[in-house]
């Protein structure tokens, strides 16, 4: 009789060991990416007004080129601009453009706008280096999200909302009061269109987490990122759809890593990451490389997940993929952000990947959200790499030389040229700056010493913006 029980016993504890040590795979569709730029202001705040105090910005959101006193502020900081031209420009006269007021500030703003350096023709959104910094207001908040990527706990560090100290994570501190991109459970404006855009199609980012141990506790899983050729499925009621399958590419913007599950809970190694980026055009999508990067997945009660990745950023990288998606006037007067300020602050927090020919910091230390939604995810029948759209391929080339420009400019401090197809060269609007600050039309983006911009402005095609 004891033999027996014995031998079940042993029988048993075989099994639950056979259990534990099964093959395990999970697998997510991200729902939702944004910076991890934590809001202090209200819980119940809706976007009716772009000023919205908390412990985060006491100031509120940034408004460059909201107001015409804002404007004034900024271009009063041109050597060359005269106290009229700065007033004219920063109230502009309709002068028979258009009856719509607010268009006539766009359109006379963004113009302006690009053209704030030394000499009247640096085009100063390539050259930012060139322009006086307009200022942008840094979080004053202790606690921001992200990882301790240094392995040190630094006076200014942040720290986590469950309390782990150090925290690394100086694009918040930067661009954590900018408009766009602030508000409660990501509401920026740029939040909203980069994760509207994801899930029409732009692009998919799907997490492959597997192990042989128990999936609660496993100290030898692997994590694996990457990009997806697969739409985002929705349910039908528009919400990201559960459990449907999603193919990972194993090319570019692909990373795996060395996990470790602690009640259920999976952390990765420090290494580099490759994964998509941010995008809301075609043109930026590009490969977000977090140098010395970290992944942490947290499930939820409901089979979701979240997720936060970081690492340190190339900040000449994270300043291009914001201010060229069309033209840097476009994108600043339509968001109410300074490019010009956006630039000194991540070259003022700048805190890692040190660059020994400059002596300079390029990399920023930062942080993202991730929202997961369970998903089958599989690799291809054969190997392959990201699709291109030849549609496109020529604004994508624009962006590429635009951003290869501006990553010259700010390395040499030597004002680099406009590419020729650059958007910041492209008439969108046929409008630019004439004497004592008057909308003109049909000159184009040139004018000051800009002859050949504006001499090219006049044959080329209007081309419409992009919503």
């Amino acid at each position: 009789m004891i033999k027996r029980v014995l031998t079940a016993s042993c029988i048993a504890v075989m099994a639950a060991g056979y259990i534990q040590a099964a093959p395990w795979v999970k697998g997510y569709v991200v729902a939702f990416y944004d910076p991890a730029f934590r809001f202090g202001g209200r819980a119940d705040y809706s976007r009716g007004s772009e000023i919205q105090p908390g412990v985060d910005c006491p100031h509120g959101s940034t408004v460059h080129f909201a107001v015409p006193s804002q404007v004034a502020q900024s271009l009063s900081l041109v050597p060359w601009r005269t106290p009229q031209e700065v007033e004219a420009i920063a109230s502009p006269p309709a002068n028979g453009l258009t009856r719509d007021p607010a268009g006539v500030y766009f359109h006379t703003w963004r113009a302006a706008s690009a053209f704030r350096g030394y000499r009247r023709d640096i085009e100063t959104y390539i050259n930012p280096f060139a322009a006086e910094d307009p200022g942008e207001p840094e979080v004053t908040s202790r606690i921001g999200e992200g990882f301790n990527l240094d392995g040190k706990i630094k006076p200014d560090d942040f720290v986590s909302p469950d309390g782990e100290k150090g925290i690394d994570n100086e694009l918040y501190r930067a661009w954590g009061c900018d408009s766009p991109w602030r508000g409660p459970d990501g509401t920026g404006t740029l939040v909203l269109r980069s994760n509207d855009k994801m899930l029409e199609g732009l692009f998919t980012i799907v997490v492959r987490i597997s192990g042989n141990k128990d999936p609660m506790n496993d100290d030898e899983a692997t994590l694996e990122i990457g990009y997806s050729p697969d739409q985002i499925m929705k349910d039908a009621r528009g919400n990201v759809g559960v459990d449907y399958s999603y193919r990972i590419l194993k090319s570019e913007q692909y990373t795996k890593l060395k996990a470790r599950v602690k009640d259920g809970v999976v952390e990765t190694e420090q290494a580099d990451i490759h994964m998509p980026e941010i995008a809301w055009f075609y043109n930026q999508l590009r490969d977000a490389f977090f140098r010395q990067g970290r992944i942490r997945v947290t499930p939820n009660s409901d089979g979701t997940a979240a997720g936060l990745v970081g690492g340190y950023r190339d900040f000449r990288d994270v300043y291009t993929q914001n201010v060229f998606t069309q033209a840097g006037g476009v994108q600043g007067v339509r968001e109410h952000e300074d490019h010009i300020a956006l630039y000194y602050a991540l070259r003022r927090h700048a805190d890692g990947m040190l660059n020994p020919k400059t002596g300079r910091y390029d990399g920023i230390s930062c942080a993202y959200r991730l929202k997961l939604v369970p998903a089958f995810v599989v690799d291809p029948d054969k190997p392959m790499g990201i699709p291109s759209r030849e549609s496109e391929a020529g604004r994508k080339k624009a962006f590429d030389e635009t951003a290869a420009a501006t990553v010259r400019a700010v390395d040499t401090l030597v004002v680099q040229p406009v590419p020729p197809d650059s958007t910041e060269l492209t008439p969108t609007d046929g409008i630019a700056i004439g004497i004592g600050g008057v909308p003109l039309r049909g000159r184009g983006r040139g004018y000051g010493e800009n002859r050949a911009a504006a001499d090219k402005a006049k044959t080329a095609s209007p081309q419409p913006d992009r919503p």
